[in-house]
């Protein structure tokens, strides 16, 4: 199967989870939503990142964002997982872990690697935007923990560029200028950015972030 490609989208699935079955587009409903696999259950790992996800609820929740985990071992196995996850983390998981046993959602979003390992997840991450349109892939070697302040800045930039006629530059972090894309004059964009703009090429133009 191809790979998912930015602006595809997100393909819709049912699957058991540790919060029951669910419905993948229907349970994401106008939100955001996060997709993120792990190789299996009892891995030191996932245990710290499912740990991480866990103690940020509350800044996904900010950004109208539901986060889903993914591996291939059944929904018994996860509840297990999770009380070391509770323990070992000193959080409560607060959110759904698909059980993928038959690897068929794995299938699906291509995250089973056949060159790093032919039965095991790698570490996807999906951001899927209320539409349900793909808007960011990223994928890790199953040794690689994630960095989950990175993807909460990513979630940052693709809700505010959404929204408004900007990019985010290089280490770009909420309440930092922004760049008023090409597709914008300088007309239009006097008019689009009233906190004004400086202009230090005809194609680099600097604005304060428009929402802040």
């Amino acid at each position: 199967m191809a790979a998912l490609r930015l602006g595809d989208t997100a393909p819709n699935f049912s699957a058991m989870t540790t919060e029951g079955q669910i419905m993948f587009h229907e349970w994401l409903g106008d939100k955001w939503g996060i997709l993120f696999s792990h190789p299996a259950d009892f891995t030191p790992v996932c245990t710290t990142e499912l740990g991480m996800v866990s103690k940020l609820k509350d800044e996904f929740d900010k950004r109208n964002t539901r986060v889903i985990g993914l591996s291939v071992d059944p929904v018994e196995s996860h509840h297990e997982w999770i009380n070391d996850i509770n323990e070992t983390q000193n959080t409560t998981v607060n959110f759904p872990m698909i059980a993928d046993e038959n690897k068929y959602v794995s299938s699906l979003y291509d995250m089973i690697h056949p060159n790093a390992d032919d039965k095991l997840t790698v570490r996807s991450v999906f951001i899927v935007g209320p539409d349900k349109k793909i808007k960011l892939t990223l994928t890790y070697p199953a040794s690689t923990g994630r960095d989950f302040n990175e993807i909460l800045r990513a979630l940052d930039s693709l809700q505010l560029t959404t929204s408004f006629g900007v990019a985010t530059p290089v280490n770009w972090n909420d309440g930092d200028d922004c760049i008023i894309v090409n597709s914008i004059n300088d007309e239009d964009a006097a008019k689009k950015f009233p906190k004004g703009f400086k202009k230090i090429k005809p194609y680099l133009r600097i604005t304060p972030q428009p929402n802040k």
